[in-house]
């Protein structure tokens, strides 16, 4: 499959619409081990696109090609499979009130084929120890933070093991302390682990430190795919102005 399939996530000509246009002749790719950001203003598709990736959604036109296999055409089972290598932290986290900390995290090492009884503790502490969130191993969600949320849905995200982790607006409505937090705990996953990993963002800020390239929407269309390095150098006058609005904000 890799042969036929070299890059890891590659949307191929993909056509979506609802009321409207949502993706339009999208085509970009994200290698093995590589960071891609997806940034745009609200609706242009960058949460639909990650929905194509999980297979929630299938395009009108072209195909979608995940952990180098077509699934454009998968029924449910097939998908499960390919959502053992590819995982997604939700914005809201989709964590469970009535469990604590450690027991998401559980339910998801559960899942897992290789789920070993015996040391289930172990892995636990050492996946809070790894997003830092050992303290909080008893609490429920409903006594965190947003940003301590997302923490630890990214926690349960790699209970499962996976190849590729899919972050929709991971920093969106977190103080900038936890936003740095978050930032350097997914930079942290890259350099460690080597995953794979596609973020949709509006914050251009996390966009420069953990993208090795970005995707940029615009009506439905990819406006530029390239390195973040040379975001700058595109005349497209629709991303022009909104790296010179990110400019004014910051300053």
């Amino acid at each position: 499959m890799i042969d036929q399939f070299p890059h890891y996530i590659e949307f191929r000509h993909v056509y979506k619409t609802f009321d409207r246009p949502v993706l339009v002749d999208a085509c970009f790719h994200v290698d093995p081990g590589e960071t891609v950001a997806i940034i745009g203003r609200s609706g242009v598709g960058k949460s639909v696109s990650l929905a194509h990736i999980m297979g929630f959604l299938k395009p009108d036109r072209g195909r979608v090609i995940v952990a180098h296999t077509d699934i454009t055409d998968f029924n449910e089972q097939q998908l499960r499979q390919i959502r053992r290598k590819v995982t997604m932290v939700f914005q809201n986290g989709a964590l469970f009130d009535s469990m604590t900390v450690a027991e998401n995290i559980l339910f998801s090492l559960e899942l897992r084929e290789d789920y070993n009884e015996e040391n289930k503790e172990e892995v636990v502490d050492g996946l809070l120890r790894l997003v830092e969130l050992q303290d909080f191993k008893h609490y429920f969600p409903t006594d965190l933070s947003v940003g301590h949320k997302r923490a630890v849905a990214i926690a349960r995200a790699l209970a499962a093991q996976p190849e590729c982790v899919l972050y929709d607006e991971p920093t969106t409505m977190v103080d900038p302390i936890m936003s740095d937090h978050l930032t350097e705990l997914m930079l942290r996953l890259k350099s460690q682990l080597q995953l794979t990993s596609v973020v949709v963002t509006h914050d251009l800020e996390l966009m420069r430190r953990v993208a090795d390239r970005v995707v940029v929407l615009f009506e439905g269309r990819v406006i530029y795919f390239g390195p973040v390095a040379s975001i700058e150098e595109c005349e497209h006058p629709h991303l022009k102005e909104f790296l010179a609005m990110d400019r004014v904000e910051l300053g």
